[in-house]
């Protein structure tokens, strides 16, 4: 599954010339379905959406806070050509999910997000329809979200999504470069100075 996030002060969906849905600071979410894709994908980009740090603090601090800590709104557009492949110049779509099977899948995709979330805040444009997306990118921040690829064990499936889990908690809690290079030149301080008292203790022995 793929997902083209922008950062926006508004975006709106228009259909025969009618604003059928719109939002002000936020996300607008482009989402693509391939014929591949899980429930277990559907989770993983759903969660990455609500919980990006792509906004400020109260202070000002760049890339600190999500959609959801902010209670900003969230407008997602059903996109099957993210799952485009060229042949030559021609864009072929057969990876994207078929309509029949896409269209209750991307309304499970909004209904997890929304119980996740709020559901007065996050929005939607019209499945199947020639819309018209107007978004003005706040930046311009624009990220790109594939889920991973993974194995159709639901065992393995499982076991992933843990190490996945651990590994973003992990990376929250490594120690900088800076405080890493100070707990090593700590012990090495150390480690001399033991050395030293050693050798001053030794040579008082001698006779």
């Amino acid at each position: 599954m793929k997902a083209i996030i922008q950062r926006v002060t508004r975006a709106s969906v228009t259909v025969g010339g009618e604003t059928i849905s719109s939002i002000g600071q936020g996300l607008c979410v482009l989402l693509g379905i391939s014929v591949e894709d899980t429930h277990t994908d559907a989770e993983y980009i759903v969660r990455k959406i609500l919980n990006l740090r792509l906004f400020e603090d109260e202070n000002g601090r760049a890339w600190s806070k999500s959609v959801m800590d902010r209670d900003y709104e969230v407008l997602c557009v059903s996109q099957f050509t993210l799952q485009c492949i060229l042949k030559g110049n021609k864009p072929d779509f057969h990876s994207a999910m078929p309509a029949e099977l896409s269209q209750p899948f991307y309304a499970s995709i909004l209904e997890n997000m929304r119980s996740a979330y709020k559901p007065e805040l996050v929005k939607d444009g019209k499945f199947g329809a020639s819309m018209q997306v107007h978004v003005q990118n706040d930046g311009p921040v624009t990220i790109e979200l594939t889920s991973p690829c993974v194995s159709s064990d639901p065992r393995q499936l499982s076991k992933l999504e843990k190490q996945q889990q651990r590994k973003e908690k992990a990376r929250s809690k490594v120690p900088s470069e800076s405080s890493r290079e100070k707990s090593a030149l700590r012990a090495r301080q150390d480690t001399n100075a033991s050395s030293g008292a050693e050798g001053d203790v030794s040579s008082e022995r001698e006779p």
